[in-house]
């Protein structure tokens, strides 16, 4: 066993970078640079029928995107490569052999219709299906006879009997399995493909793997991992399986459940910021203690400590992290702001890629009136609808207000402010509203919302004189004169 930490994300290339993977990605590497260790990007690609094209170049462009990046790839090479399973067959074939030449595997012929009806038998007995050990100590010479009529063998790993086995889990605390009841279990297909627990023991000890940090949907091959390292009389590394990730309705987390935004770069596209979500990942079943949410990378790797990771299931909260996310966007520069926000009112059709001077500037100025409110680049589409809107809806409540009896005055006393003002800036639409409280003698409530839900519909929003500004003079006239008449 190494005594430096050396710990793995070991992705398949069937799919994009999910929320659950992306945080078993961050929990290693979050443990692996607090103690100062190696935090290793293995490729677990044998499963050749599930790879999709492009799907190992995704995984890795978005744990970059996300602040995460490695000691050890495909892409950057290392010292225990190579770092694709797909490339390591003469490896395994190494270690298949050793446990055929000691005893410890077996070829086994059955086919997948004999072995179905065994299953189908022991079901109908009341009894737990498992392989019977039907071809377990066969001859030579029946192999052959097998092999002559064409069959192709597995070779299964030979159970321990009567075993327990036990491991210390670094969230779960002790955990113990029975032998009785595993059954011998493949470790290399008939295609001459190695297995998940298999391929994945070797390639841990091989790359000196110290800390296996992984989902709780993994404790069941836990105790087979085990077996083949007690084969071979290596060292057992650290186990930790964390919860699952449930939805508000404390329901496992499922690619099918569409309320929650399941992939990373979705969350790229709408224009989530990456140390946001890097943040709120972080505290996904791991707590650092005391009240404060919002930490950076740095912080988070100072502080993660993997006995604070949660016995309970983590809750994806989708309100707190646009919470989260807006703390990040609000302290951006502009210019970052607009680059996130633009291109979305782009796509939506709202303002050219190819805006004149006069235009960038305003819908600059419309970004940053939301830069307060935003929880997502995207949504500066919807926050600022009412912008490119020719006619306001009023719902109920706004028309209540515009049924004041001090309305017509306030608003016809405001046009013929606006109507003299000539640079429509924020700060000459604030002198106007005051010239207007002065005429009439209305203030507060009185004055500013009826002025604010005749020009936008409604009932709240960002600064007034900022909104009003940006709108544009003809607009703005336009919309008071149409609630007067």
């Amino acid at each position: 066993m190494a005594n430096e930490v050396r710990v793995r994300y070991a992705p398949s290339p069937t799919g994009h970078l999910h929320i659950g993977n992306a945080r078993t990605a961050l929990f290693n590497y979050l443990f692996a640079k607090n103690q100062g260790g190696k935090f290793i990007v293995r490729i677990e690609d044998t499963d050749k029928k599930r790879n999709i094209e492009g799907g190992e170049e995704s995984q890795l462009k978005y744990l970059k995107w996300l602040g995460i990046d490695w000691d050890e790839s495909v892409d950057v090479g290392g010292e225990y490569g190579p770092y694709r399973q797909s490339e390591r067959n003469e490896i395994y074939k190494k270690y298949y052999e050793q446990l055929l030449e000691k005893g410890l595997a077996y070829k086994c012929y059955c086919t997948e219709e004999e072995l179905e009806k065994e299953r189908e038998e022991q079901i109908a007995r009341g009894e737990t299906p498992q392989y019977s050990g039907k071809h377990a100590d066969i001859t030579v010479e029946e192999q052959k006879s097998l092999e002559d009529q064409g069959l192709q063998p597995s070779i299964r790993f030979r159970v321990p009997a009567n075993r327990e086995f036990r491991f210390k889990d670094m969230v779960k605390g002790d955990i113990s399995f029975e032998s009785e009841g595993m059954g011998d279990f493949v470790i290399v297909k008939k295609d001459g493909t190695p297995t998940y627990n298999f391929a994945v023991a070797v390639d841990d000890h091989l790359m000196e793997i110290s800390h296996v940090l992984r989902g709780e949907d993994h404790i069941s091959n836990t105790p087979k991992q085990i077996m083949i390292y007690e084969a071979f009389g290596w060292d057992v590394p650290v186990f930790g399986h964390m919860t699952l990730i449930v939805n508000e309705n404390r329901k496992k987390l499922s690619k099918r459940d569409e309320s929650i935004i399941q992939f990373i770069e979705q969350y790229e596209e709408l224009g989530y910021l990456s140390d946001a979500l890097f943040n709120f990942i972080a505290l996904l079943g791991w707590s650092p203690g005391g009240e404060e949410e919002v930490y950076n990378k740095e912080q988070l790797i100072e502080i993660f400590d993997p006995a604070r990771l949660s016995k309970s299931p983590a809750v994806f909260d989708t309100q707190k992290l646009a919470w989260m996310n807006n703390q990040y966007i609000k302290q951006l520069e502009l210019d970052v702001l607009i680059s996130l926000s633009l291109p979305h009112l782009i796509k939506a059709g709202k303002v050219s890629d190819n805006m004149s001077e006069e235009e960038a500037e305003r819908i600059h100025g419309l970004i940053a009136l939301y830069q307060e409110q935003m929880s997502y680049g995207a949504e500066i589409v919807s926050l600022t609808e009412l912008f490119f809107k020719e006619d306001i809806t009023y719902n109920e409540e706004a028309k209540a207000v515009l049924e004041g009896e001090q309305v017509p005055e306030v608003l016809s006393a405001f046009i013929n402010e606006l109507k003299i003002v000539e640079d429509f800036s924020a700060d000459n639409v604030k002198a106007s509203i005051k010239a207007v409280q002065k005429a009439t003698g209305q203030k507060g409530k009185n004055l500013f919302m009826p002025i604010r839900v005749a020009i936008t519909g409604q009932m709240h929003g960002p600064d007034l004189p900022k909104s009003i500004a940006v709108l544009g003079k003809s607009k703005v006239i336009s919309r008071l004169e149409n609630i007067i008449s």
